[in-house]
């Protein structure tokens, strides 16, 4: 009999790549969001849209036995969305609402395992200010002093749910994930991360053209393809480590950087416009000492490989595009 599982999120980026993965695997899959899937890049069994924070859609997902619950719903998109400031109660309130849902009835209802995706945001900003060397090893989080409030609920959630693995026997699964990038994802409208966005500015820019990068682009970021990201996420699942562990890649580039990069993959030369605009921590970057240590296993696909296949699909969208 096949393995069961939830995938809360499935109408997102993440959340879609793994329904495919976990459907190739054998299992029996129900996705759950908000919305379906913009790109179709899911195949679940069942798939309802429902709001997670409403606790009677939640329990509604439990009427079968279900062997794992993986985490990925949250009110979260990139800089633009995060750093400002503007929508940090919805983002706080949305997200915790609905891992305090997750967590109770998966508890309730004799879920075996459930994976929870946190974020490379719960590290202290103090470690991230030089962007040369940030430090994000696991055993860093504490002082807690995350950059933002996105950053402090992912922290909050992550306690909930080891909590419930202390007192309950639910057995959690945490990661940290670091800046998941890859076709079918969004890439425009204000909740792209930078890959996606940058890969947008390149595609519709015109040869010798000008795109904008907020602040000075000598910030660092490390940048995971999607598909390493689900086989991390599925080695920790079946793993009996329980985390929190990075999935991120240790390839860090400054944002200037993946701009240039962007730019020799589609072949055209263009300038960097600075702006003012929300940046985050000056660096960071996957410290995967630990998961080589626990899973035996890192990410190690080079990041222009990714950028590539990336671009590519982004590219096909804008082309798509009507003309004005």
């Amino acid at each position: 009999m096949s393995k069961t599982a939830i995938v809360c999120g499935a109408g997102g980026f993440i959340g879609g790549h793994l329904v495919n993965r976990l459907k190739r695997d054998g299992y029996w899959v129900r996705g759950v969001d908000l919305k379906s899937n913009e790109y179709g890049n899911t195949n679940a069994d069942d798939f309802v849209i429902g709001d997670l924070r409403d606790p009677r859609v939640c329990e509604s997902l439990f009427d079968r036995a279900i062997d794992e619950v993986y985490q990925l719903a949250a009110d979260m998109g990139g800089a633009g969305y995060i750093f400002t400031g503007e929508h940090d109660a919805d983002v706080m309130h949305n997200s915790a609402t609905i891992n305090l849902n997750m967590v109770h009835l998966s508890h309730k209802h004799g879920v075996k395992k459930i994976f929870y995706s946190s974020s490379a945001c719960m590290y202290p900003e103090y470690n991230q200010l030089d962007p040369d060397n940030p430090k994000c090893s696991e055993d860093s989080a504490y002082p807690a002093a995350p950059d933002s409030e996105y950053g402090w609920e992912k922290l909050f959630s992550e306690r909930l749910y080891l909590a419930y693995q202390r007192n309950y026997g639910l057995q959690v699964r945490v990661a940290r994930f670091h800046n998941i990038f890859g076709p079918a994802g969004t890439w425009t409208g204000g909740k792209e991360k930078a890959p996606a966005a940058i890969c947008r500015k390149v595609a519709e820019a015109d040869n010798g053209g000008t795109i904008d990068i907020w602040g000075d682009g000598k910030q660092t970021r490390s940048f995971l393809y999607i598909d390493e990201c689900v086989e991390g996420i599925i080695r920790l699942t079946q793993s009996d480590f329980s985390g929190p562990v990075n999935i991120g890649s240790d390839e860090m580039v400054t944002i200037n950087g993946l701009a240039e990069m962007a730019m020799g993959i589609a072949g055209k030369p263009l300038s960097i416009n600075h702006i003012e605009g929300p940046q985050g921590v000056r660096g960071r970057n996957s410290d995967n000492a630990l998961i080589k240590q626990k899973l035996g296993w890192a990410p190690s696909m080079p990041l222009e490989q990714g950028m590539r296949l990336t671009y590519e699909w982004i590219a096909a969208q804008v082309e798509a595009l009507p003309r004005p």
